[in-house]
């Protein structure tokens, strides 16, 4: 058994490459689905948030080849994808797994949504089948330690989100957030984050578009807002000062000539759109209108740079609890690759000792009920006696580097892996 991940993130990757690999979460099931298939794949999760898209794996045998999903899967090559690329296996990969989930790894140091996403990205993998064992396993304990570094640090606490990077770019393009419009292209978590914190410094009255109209009434409802169909949208949006747009298209859905068009009918008062969308929903060319602001989400993550430093200390001890926790999670799993062995040398044995029983049971006579529960004691003392060396030495081993080694050397010495065979070969056949 072995864990592997690959994906690009934030860090490794700029907006332009991430959108080309970002999956939609209608596309979702169905990448899943090709992903648990893959040759050499027994479990598999997909993580595609706007800052990274990742995919973890139990693999088997000899592993498998990550990076030819991605190459098949959005048809890209080498050249494109392995520069930003990263890989980490076995403890490398759960220790970054922990890290995400516990958000150390995120453009916001602390932000809660990530949690929320890993989430979700594992409810969908078990829901079609992608996890159910090991990962299982993996995931679960991700949470509890992501919950655990929320608990005994204060990496969280007051965490620079979008929404307050958004008000600080805000107030240096309007000077003062009184009275200005926002207006919500998509109706999202993040998005509702932004506009509750512009409103709660000034700003004046909200717009929400949705492709989805009923949730563009039912968060335009939360802020006394006017929900706006979808299909309005460009005939509308001229009524934001403040845009925050993310709604999942695979293309801009803003374009050059839309924002000549916003300023035209503006008087070419300035509008600043917050793009959190990736694949973007602005195309760059937008930002070369004067009047026009846009800042993307990588631009976002410069902002947020600036704001880091003072939680650098909790995130260490962060890092320290999660060190600490990939090691107990490695030490586990060891000791749940050894219990099948030991497990089978016990079965093994009691078939032995029962067989013998019935053996000589013919020569020994009738026996009493007291002489039955001596034979049954005595043969089963020096079985266990047998057994202890073997299974406490397994024990131990699952602890060491050389655990395999010595569980392979149990299964030989006792001809298990002769006997497995044997069982489930029993009745696999069909009649004559």
């Amino acid at each position: 058994m072995s864990f592997h991940l690959i994906g690009v993130n934030h860090k490794s990757a700029p907006v332009e490459v991430r959108e080309r690999l970002a999956i939609p979460d209608s596309r979702l099931p169905d990448a899943l689905k090709r992903f648990a298939h893959h040759p050499g794949v027994d479990e598999g999760l997909i993580l595609s948030t706007c800052n990274r898209v990742e995919l973890l794996a139990q693999t088997r045998n000899g592993g498998a080849d990550l990076r030819a999903f991605l190459r098949d899967y959005f048809h890209l090559d080498d050249s494109t994808l392995d520069p930003h690329l990263y890989e980490y296996r076995d403890q490398a990969a759960v220790r970054h797994l922990f890290r995400v989930a516990s958000s150390l790894d995120s453009m916001v140091l602390g932000e809660a949504q990530i949690l929320g996403q890993v989430k979700e990205a594992y409810a969908t993998a078990r829901a079609v089948g992608a996890v159910h064992s090991h990962l299982n396993q993996l995931l679960t304990r991700a949470f509890a330690v992501a919950k655990r570094v929320r608990s005994e640090t204060e990496v969280g606490s007051s965490a620079v989100s979008v929404a307050s990077v958004a008000v600080e770019l805000a107030k240096k393009i309007f000077g003062s957030l009184n009275g200005k419009h926002v207006y919500l292209v998509g109706a999202g978590k993040m998005s509702e984050l932004a506009a509750r914190r512009l409103m709660a410094h000034g700003a004046a009255s909200i717009f929400v578009a949705n492709r989805t109209y009923d949730r563009a009434i039912q968060l335009a409802h939360k802020f006394n807002g006017q929900a706006i169909e979808f299909s309005r949208l460009h005939d509308t949006c001229d009524r934001g000062d403040i845009v925050i747009t993310s709604t999942g298209s695979p293309h801009a859905i803003f374009r050059r000539e839309h924002g000549e068009l916003f300023l035209s009918r503006r008087k070419n008062r300035p509008m600043f759109f917050i793009d959190i969308a990736v694949p973007r929903d602005v195309d760059p060319e937008m930002n070369k209108l004067d009047g026009i602001f846009v800042y993307d989400i990588d631009d976002l993550q410069q902002a947020v740079a600036s704001h880091v430093s003072d939680r650098q200390k909790e995130a260490e001890l962060a890092d320290n609890i999660i060190d600490v926790e990939v090691e107990r999670f490695h030490a586990r799993l060891q000791t749940l690759e050894v219990v099948p062995t030991i497990v089978s040398l016990q079965d093994h044995l009691e078939t032995i000792r029962q067989a013998e029983i019935d053996r000589v049971r013919g020569r020994l006579g009738p026996l009493s009920a007291e002489q039955e529960l001596a034979v049954d004691a005595l043969t089963r003392g020096i079985v266990n006696k047998i057994m202890h060396t073997p299974i406490s030495t397994l024990k131990t081993a699952a602890r060491d580097s050389e655990a395999t080694t010595i569980i392979e050397v149990v299964r030989r010495l006792f001809n298990l892996e002769s006997k497995k065979a044997a069982k489930s070969g029993d009745g696999s056949g069909g009649g004559a």
